[in-house]
């Protein structure tokens, strides 16, 4: 077999990352529950119907087909696709559950979405997201979201990260304010606008004539509302001060002013209010938010969602929500690719039982179970070398201590091997210092 060729866009971590990723997953998933978030899991699949149907996605989704599939028969595989978010399917599940759940429902979702788009440093094919989402029946108080910053502090203040930075809008004052100017497609308006980061305000002025049928005036003032940023609810005079009404935008404005003042008094300098903000996908209809890792900002939003009402109904009746979402794959890799993050050892082993000889083993053997019964990490040596082989393997691996099974009745010792000090101690009772008990992410 020839050389294996690695996959572009398809991450895969040493151990030693690979422990860093579930440590990270911990934290998050802890700050979730503490929150109130039940945890939740949907298919990988969905109807392409459904995938395609919100927002510029279909250059980016995979689709299903077996390699042999029966073109005769009925449609089946080929109208499935890979999710690309964790919104669309949990929407899908709230409506073919809606008389089991109870509302408003609060869910937390850890899984792996797949978007064909062009890989490049932090971003991928394949990766982890870790989603919370808030849903009512038929209304959802606005409260709701000016909670979701507050989970993403907590969960990202809980990490060995740099600090972050979550911008803040709202797409009622994007679209109350092209409505107020008189742009004719304010949907459109909002896609040119949300590239601006990417293509520059010149190319973004163009885009507003092109796709949203704005003039040179209005473009004019579609920029200068994007340009306003403000760390606290002053961005209200900024945005009035451009001279321009829509019940909308005031609908907006309050919304905004909620979210920032509910982040000021939880988290000073957390939110920042930053009107270039908008969001790709169509769904979305009020708050969204992105999030700068600070020393990272050229990379893009590590964290973002938005408020979205039209996603999930069923005849009448609505299930508006508010989500938010980490890419901890995105996160990561960003790290991992600076040397941000590291682990005190690769292995969880925090103990290597020596083996005296072959015949003795099963000495070894009951010494690592007494040690694994009590929570210790724990493995046994794989050969009968001279100690000193043995005690190498461990410093190779990182494993912190050695433990050297008594002879005709001796005690027990072990042995820190990385400060020489070796102690009689009893499998049953002894306990390492709880910063080596398990590897240490820093």
């Amino acid at each position: 077999m020839s050389k294996p060729t690695p996959i572009s866009g398809f991450p895969e971590w040493t151990p030693a990352q690979r422990m860093i990723e579930q440590f990270v997953l911990d934290r998050i998933r802890a700050t979730f529950e503490l929150y109130g978030f039940a945890p939740l899991e949907t298919r990988s699949v969905e109807p392409l119907d459904q995938l395609l149907r919100k927002g510029e996605t279909s250059k980016e989704v995979y689709v299903l087909r077996r390699l042999q599939a029966d073109t005769d028969g009925p449609a089946g595989d080929d109208s499935l696709g890979l999710h690309f978010d964790l919104t669309v399917p949990f929407a899908r599940y709230v409506l073919e559950n809606a008389g089991k759940l109870q509302f408003p429902f609060r869910r937390y979702q850890i899984q792996k979405v797949w978007r064909g788009e062009r890989p490049q440093e932090g971003r991928y094919r394949e990766f982890l997201q870790a989603d919370i989402d808030i849903v009512d029946r038929d209304t959802l108080p606005a409260h709701y979201e000016a909670e979701m910053p507050l989970v993403i502090g907590d969960a990202l203040r809980s990490l060995p990260i740099p600090p972050v930075r979550i911008q803040v809008n709202n797409r009622k004052i994007c679209e109350g304010f092209y409505r107020g100017v008189g742009i004719g497609d304010p949907e459109a308006a909002l896609r040119a606008v949300d590239k601006l980061d990417k293509i520059g305000p010149v190319r973004v002025a163009e885009l507003l004539a092109e796709t949203a049928g704005a003039s040179e005036a209005q473009a004019k003032a579609a920029l200068a509302l994007a340009e306003i940023s403000a760390p606290d609810a002053s961005f209200a005079d900024a945005v009035r001060a451009l001279g321009v009404s829509d019940p909308l935008l005031d609908e907006g404005i309050a919304e905004l002013i909620a979210v920032m003042e509910t982040a000021a008094a939880h988290s000073p300098g957390l939110c920042v209010a930053d009107l270039r903000i908008a969001r790709g996908l169509d769904y979305y209809t009020g708050t969204v938010y992105e999030t700068q890792l600070v020393g990272y900002e050229r990379f893009g939003s590590i964290c973002s969602g938005g408020r979205y009402d039209n996603l999930a109904s069923s005849g009448n009746v609505r299930f508006p929500g508010v989500g938010i979402s980490i890419g901890v794959t995105r996160l990561l890799g960003l790290l991992f690719g600076a040397d941000a993050l590291t682990v005190s050892r690769s292995v969880p082993t925090c103990v290597l039982v020596a083996v005296t000889n072959e015949d003795d083993r099963a000495a070894s053997n009951r010494a690592a179970e007494a040690l694994r019964s009590r929570g210790v990490p724990t493995e046994v040596s794989p050969s009968a070398a001279k100690f000193g082989k043995q005690i190498r393997y461990a410093e190779r691996r990182g494993i912190p201590y050695v433990w050297f099974p008594g002879a005709e009745g001796a005690p027990d010792e072990v042995k820190d091997i990385r400060s020489g000090e070796q102690v009689t101690a009893a499998a049953g009772e002894w306990t390492p210092p709880r910063e080596d008990l398990k590897p240490l992410v820093g």
